[in-house]
């Protein structure tokens, strides 16, 4: 089952849950990650131990995207 998680002070939040065959269900995490985008946050597609690419699309193939908020620095 895939995922999307948010970064929060807790540590993290499940935003949604889906599996290819589940249309419905990918529509409302579709839905989901777009309101992170909106919000401020960037979503990133893990690959691996210490490894992702950010997407501006959930791809539903993906095991886990997370969200997390823009570093700060200058």
């Amino acid at each position: 089952m895939a995922r999307l998680i948010r970064m929060d002070s807790t540590g993290h939040s499940t935003l949604a849950e889906w599996t290819t065959q589940d249309d419905a269900a990918f529509a409302a995490a579709v839905e989901a990650f777009r309101h992170e985008l909106d919000a401020g946050y960037i979503g990133v597609q893990h690959e691996g131990e210490g490894r992702a690419t950010q997407v501006t699309e959930l791809p539903a193939d993906a095991d886990l995207v997370i969200m997390r908020r823009p570093i700060a620095g200058g």
